[in-house]
């Protein structure tokens, strides 16, 4: 079968949270001046209570409330689809699976945790959400989010990314968000970074530092994360629940699930529902970094704060540090310094492999996809591609039949000047 559908009432009504399956307990958050553990109250000022209660979970199973699931309706369950002129590109006995999330309205996996978010910071009365986003895809998730749940959106759009895809920029406009080029002087921590270094590029770790900045000092209003957190990962797995049922229905079971990581949450959202498979019938689950920031691969497994200023609570994690600054390759949702504490507790006690892969062979990748599934791909879903690709071609070698299943995390529709880029040879190798 080429498309492997769901209906809407086989949709699942309950996310998936991963803190009780873990192999050990995660280490708490540590309060920015403290140091001590974080309590529910410490974020008040900047999270929702549902949220909060939802990040200190140990519930297996959260219901996904019914006007939520109504959102989702417009573009979930997302379809299951065999790259079948892929597996005949590459002479493969592999079997290759893509879920593709690009059908939502912004073109990414990302509204599954915006809408969630935009409807408990609703159900509260707020009436403003500030963010950061990097490529942009984060951001028009929000906006769209906010918009549908009359809330007010301001974006903190990495600065190098916010130059890169203008379009991006426009999408979050149309509905109505307002988005700022990051650092910026609307903030202190903006003003500080730019009065020593004018032509700073920005970082994901700077513009959550503006964007928590403002949500602290204006009324009415909360900050909204796009990853990394516990609670926004697990929205997130409403993919791989989906995923799971759509490979079950046609008699299938993974070998090798792959994902692109930044933050962590498109991987989680299609791999966590599999972690105790995985664990039970040797899964092999990748995870994929750009070299240009590796943290995973090359960070260190310690405590740091998830944004430039330290006005964060102080997370576990791989980390390249808190004041990294990467370059400015085009997968701007994979530029940040740390990733996920759940995932790189796995990441540590070896259940999830990760690898690092250089921008150029990932636009390779990129490319004999679109060229033979038709779909252009997110500069981030690249780095995916390019490792199942390369799965798919250690199966022809070894003459092995597997099933590679991947998230396809967002189409590069806006992302085009990235692809002008490459296919001109101005793309650089970072």
């Amino acid at each position: 079968m080429k498309k492997i559908l769901l209906d809407e009432n086989e949709m699942p009504k309950h996310w998936y949270n991963i803190l009780p399956d873990l192999p050990e307990p995660l280490p708490p958050p540590l309060h920015p001046v403290t140091k001590e553990p974080v309590k529910p109250e410490d974020l008040e000022p900047i999270f929702p209570k549902a949220l909060i209660k939802q990040e200190m979970s140990n519930e297996r199973w959260i219901k996904i409330p019914e006007e939520v699931r109504d959102v989702y309706a417009i573009w979930r369950p997302t379809p299951l689809i065999r790259a079948v002129r892929l597996e005949k590109e590459l002479k493969t006995p592999a079997r290759i699976y893509f879920k593709y999330e690009g059908v939502s309205p912004p073109g990414s996996h990302k509204p599954n945790t915006a809408v969630a978010q935009a409807y408990y910071n609703a159900k509260e009365g707020v009436e403003r959400l500030t963010t950061e986003t990097g490529a942009g895809q984060w951001g028009s998730a929000l906006c769209f989010a906010t918009k549908l749940f009359d809330l007010k959106c301001t974006v903190y759009m990495v600065k190098v990314s916010y130059n890169q895809k203008p379009y991006r920029r426009v999408l979050m406009e149309t509905w109505g968000g307002e988005v700022i080029p990051s650092p910026s002087d609307r903030t202190e921590i903006g003003r500080k970074i730019l009065e020593k270094e004018p032509d700073n590029p920005g970082s994901l770790g700077i513009a959550i530092s503006e964007a928590i900045e403002d949500a602290v000092k204006h009324e009415n209003t909360k900050y909204s994360l796009g990853s990394v957190l516990n609670h926004v990962l697990m929205h997130q797995t409403i993919i791989g629940l989906e995923a799971k049922k759509q490979l079950e229905s046609i008699g299938e079971k993974p070998d090798v699930i792959v994902g692109c990581v930044g933050g962590g949450s498109n991987f989680a959202g299609l791999c966590y529902p599999f972690i105790k498979d995985a664990q039970k019938d040797g899964i092999k689950i990748i995870a994929v970094e750009p070299k240009a920031c590796p943290t995973l691969t090359e960070g260190a497994y310690k405590y740091d704060y998830g944004d430039s200023a330290g006005l964060t609570p102080l997370l576990k994690m791989f980390t390249l540090g808190h004041d990294f600054i990467p370059p400015p390759i085009h997968a701007g949702g994979l530029r940040y310094h740390g990733d996920a504490p759940t995932l790189c507790l796995l990441v540590k006690h070896g259940i999830i492999e990760p690898r690092a892969v250089r921008q150029i062979p990932t636009f390779e990748a990129g490319v004999m996809f679109a060229r033979c599934e038709g779909i252009v791909p997110a500069p981030e879903t690249n780095h995916a591609i390019r490792v199942v690709i390369d799965e798919a071609i250690k199966a022809r070698e070894e003459g092995e039949e597997k099933v590679i299943l991947f998230n396809f995390s967002g189409h590069g529709l806006l992302d085009l000047k990235a692809y002008d880029d490459f296919l001109y040879g101005r793309l650089q190798d970072t």
